[in-house]
């Protein structure tokens, strides 16, 4: 890192704020754009679905498919892609990636047949999978540790979470407006813009002693993390007792056992036993995974009580969720002052309980449209909750690692973001359909969403639990 890179910090030695340089403002322009973009990409065509079935003749059954095949490939590929980011340069995989992207929503918007479109998305999730702990790690090594990475991690927060919920917003608009092909096409303008401007202002960024590809290890936890995922997308959709949802959640269990197994008798292991020791790691990445999935899943959630309970059309459905995204947005302007005031700690509780407090509100809606009286107000205070909770997340789980570790400390924050994102919504579908025994009425759809927001609720105060737990513990191993 250069000296003008560091001089925020040195200034602030000096007693004025740190301040971002010229460069640095572009940098982080540039990465959050890109890291928008692929928020995006995983809720835009949620309302999408059923025209585009309509369009290229899918099956009922294949359906799910459009969503599947790109969570598969996003979160099963992270951990792997983020190692190769610290083998081939973090810069290079993260262009390439974006080029991918590109590529693959041109061919998505242009298919004329379900299977060139299920191909497009499996490379949208690879490109995904790759770009995410890429641009994370090009982030974290662009600015020292303290208060300008702080600001530059809430602000990727706040857009990241935001991306999520303006894609389910955008994707109603296009769809109506215009046609589901252009919630592909949009991402094309964009990568290219990216491309042209990140060369110049980004640098290369790899460990300074380049760590051997550790080939048992990648396969066992990416295969591990596709059957895991696909047994809860299988468990959302047919229930906890299918055969092929138990099946697939118990070769992942293997899987990932067998990895860990790996890793302990690795020469150079694709994730160092030593890395996931450090507390801050491991507890902040559960952390992450529970932040994701409960508030990504929420979005699910409210999705089906607004339409099948009050009867309100996607697309305006979609817009209520503006502010859910405001609220995300208001929450990581807030978090590095608001943890640059107090502590992590302090950041990780409180927007815990926040989020705990207002998800637990949503217990009180009922059946009638005067209900988003109290929906509003509470997705939007929970979103900045929920903010606070992820940007003390990713404090946590990249501080006090040297710049050789950030590509791996970054690919595992990258992988349980996903993996969170992805694992939520069919945990909290099948409560939904196992409240509902079958039954499509407004009253049991309401039943089954309260009592999956309880189950929510009750995984954000886990979050609370945890991180109070792990973190007075580590506090205290460091005063004996």
């Amino acid at each position: 890192m250069s000296t003008a890179e560091l001089l925020p910090e040195a200034e602030a030695a000096d007693g004025r704020p740190p301040r971002l340089t010229g460069r640095q403002k572009v940098v982080l322009a540039v990465l959050l754009v890109a890291q928008f973009m692929l928020a995006v990409d995983f809720s835009i065509l949620n309302v999408a679905l059923p025209a585009i079935g309509d369009g290229l003749g899918f099956s009922l059954s294949g359906l799910q498919w459009i969503a599947t095949s790109f969570a598969l490939s996003a979160a099963g590929f992270t951990l792997f892609f983020g190692r190769v980011g610290d083998l081939i340069g973090r810069k290079r995989i993260f262009l390439g990636s974006l080029a991918l992207l590109g590529l693959a929503s041109l061919v998505g918007g242009l298919a004329t047949s379900p299977g060139v479109l299920i191909a497009a998305r499996v490379a949208q999730g690879l490109a995904t999978a790759a770009a995410t702990p890429a641009g994370l790690a090009l982030l974290t090594t662009s600015f020292p540790e303290g208060p300008l990475r702080q600001k530059a991690l809430g602000l990727n927060g706040a857009l990241m979470s935001a991306g999520f919920t303006a894609g389910a917003v955008l994707g109603g608009v296009l769809t109506d407006v215009l046609s589901w092909r252009w919630a592909f096409f949009v991402n094309v303008p964009v990568a290219a813009a990216v491309l042209l401007i990140a060369p110049g202002v980004i640098r290369e960024s790899r460990p300074a002693e380049r760590p051997k590809m550790d080939l048992p290890g990648a396969l066992s936890v990416t295969l591990g993390l596709l059957a895991l995922i696909l047994g809860l997308t299988q468990a959302g959709e047919h229930g906890w007792t299918h055969p092929a949802a138990l099946a697939s959640l118990a070769a992942g269990a293997v899987l990932l056992v067998v990895f860990h197994l790996v890793e302990r008798k690795a020469a150079q292991p694709l994730v160092p036993v030593h890395v996931l020791k450090k507390r801050t790691v491991a507890w902040g990445n559960v952390l992450g995974l529970l932040a994701f999935a409960t508030e990504t899943s929420l979005v699910y959630l409210l999705t089906l009580y607004m339409q099948e309970t009050l009867g309100f059309s996607a697309l305006t459905a979609g817009i209520a969720f503006g502010v859910l995204g405001a609220g995300t947005v208001a929450g990581g302007l807030l978090a590095a002052g608001f943890i640059a005031r107090t502590s992590t700690l302090t950041a990780l509780v409180a927007g815990g309980l926040l989020q705990a407090v207002s998800t637990a509100a949503l217990l009180l809606l009922g059946g009638t449209q005067a209900s988003m009286g109290l929906l509003l107000p509470a997705t939007f205070l929970g979103g900045v909750g929920n903010m606070l909770v992820i940007v003390g997340f990713m404090v946590t789980a990249t501080t006090g690692l040297p710049d050789r570790e950030q590509g791996l400390a970054t690919g595992l924050a990258s992988m349980s973001q996903q993996v969170g994102i992805t694992m939520g919504t069919p945990i909290m579908s099948a409560i939904v359909t196992a409240t509902t025994a079958g039954a499509v009425t407004a009253g049991a759809i309401l039943d089954g969403v309260t009592v999956a927001i309880a189950a929510n609720t009750a995984l954000v105060l886990l979050g609370v639990l945890i991180a109070a737990a792990a973190l007075r513990t580590r506090r205290r191993a460091a005063h004996a």
